[in-house]
């Protein structure tokens, strides 16, 4: 895959480019913030880019506002926010207005070469991709009545692993189901949320933005 990494801090995205070089990664640019970012994407047209929360010149959202803004010029570049901030609402900013192929992580994964690399492929593949820490706070959080208050206990874990990007295989190893079990419970919760099969929509990712949407 064709990677672009946009930070202000160099040892970080030298740091970030070499580890993903090392794992059949082609990091086609670099950036120091978003202008850059821009220009690098246009230029190389790659598969995913991976911006840092908050860039120059204010260091507040940046990172953000840049990825909402790639993904509406690039519809099909997969966009990984890395943050130090562990904010839920961050999150549901990001994938508010198109909720696939954008994912949120820490900074902390980044030493987790194989978490990284399976989460941008993810990414490229159109799915949502929240970091765990983030989906493990939600799901303490006090849950509004809607939508998701149909739900049985195992369906929210399915549907909390799902918000963290797992497959069904890695789903129902978690939680120590079959296959067929892990699917009919994703129907389930495709039912109860009511998202109909669409071939313009993916329901996965919906289903985790209504998730996201409850707990925040």
């Amino acid at each position: 895959m064709k990677v672009v990494i946009a930070d202000d801090s160099m040892l970080l995205r030298e740091g970030v480019a070499r580890l993903l070089s090392d794992a059949g990664c082609d990091v086609v640019g670099t950036a120091e913030n978003a202008d850059r970012l821009m220009r690098e994407v246009q230029l190389t047209a790659p598969d995913v880019a991976i911006v840092d929360i908050k860039m120059p010149p204010t260091h507040s959202d940046e990172g953000i506002a840049a990825a909402r803004v790639l993904r509406e010029r690039h519809p099909g570049l997969g966009v990984l926010v890395l943050s130090q901030y562990l904010e839920s609402e961050y999150a549901l900013r990001l994938i508010a207005d198109a909720p696939g192929y954008v994912g949120y992580l820490l900074k902390e994964r980044v030493s987790e070469v194989a978490v990284l690399v399976d989460a941008l492929n993810r990414l490229i593949d159109g799915e949502c991709v929240i970091d765990p820490t983030i989906v493990a706070r939600l799901m303490r959080r006090p849950q509004r009545r809607e939508p998701l208050d149909a739900l049985t206990a195992r369906e929210r874990e399915v549907l909390a692993l799902m918000a963290e990007g797992r497959s069904n295989e890695a789903i129902g190893s978690q939680l120590t189901i079959g296959a067929k079990t892990v699917e009919a419970h994703i129907r389930q919760i495709m039912q109860k949320l009511n998202l109909p099969e669409s071939p313009d929509n993916n329901r996965r990712v919906l289903a985790v933005l209504s998730y996201l949407r409850s707990a925040t």
